[in-house]
């Protein structure tokens, strides 16, 4: 088993102080195995916060583990919202939003999320996590790759 956090757009200080308290406590060291991040840190600061999570902080949008390979893709639309889907029996295409709920170019009104993955062989469990009127909503989708498609996620 391997644990992935994937986060982005935190754009903190520009548009945001923080990551909310509630996800601060949630994200403890040495829990994390690998950090994916979709980009908008901003700051060296946060860099270095992310590495006390995780030595291994990756700055690109693609992790592969085995059998097992997961992209992450920065929000196209500026909207900043947690967005995953299943592409057939293939892969699994996460945007974990913005880790702060920082506005975008098209809404101020972004809950913070974010997203962890348990990656164990072929079977890959999301676990979405949203900050809603101060409380932190769960959303899980369970993907198990084919044994005939292992070689082609991208």
């Amino acid at each position: 088993m391997v644990l992935v956090l994937a986060l982005g757009d935190l754009h903190i200080p520009h548009r945001a102080a923080d990551l909310p308290p509630k996800f601060k406590s949630m994200l403890v060291p040495g829990k994390i195995q690998h950090i994916i991040c979709t980009g908008n840190l901003c700051i060296k600061e946060v860099q270095d916060y992310l590495k006390t999570l995780c030595p291994d902080l990756q700055l690109q949008r693609l992790f592969s583990h085995a059998t097992a390979a997961t992209r992450c893709r920065h929000p196209c639309d500026r909207s900043h919202p947690p967005v995953y889907r299943i592409q057939t029996r293939r892969r699994v295409i996460i945007n974990p939003g913005s880790a702060t709920g920082a506005y975008s170019s098209i809404t101020y009104d972004v809950n913070p999320s974010f997203v962890l993955m348990d990656v164990d062989g072929l079977r890959v469990v999301v676990y979405v996590y949203e900050l809603i009127d101060g409380e932190v909503k769960v959303d899980k989708i369970d993907f198990k790759k084919t044994a005939s498609t292992t070689h082609a996620a991208h």
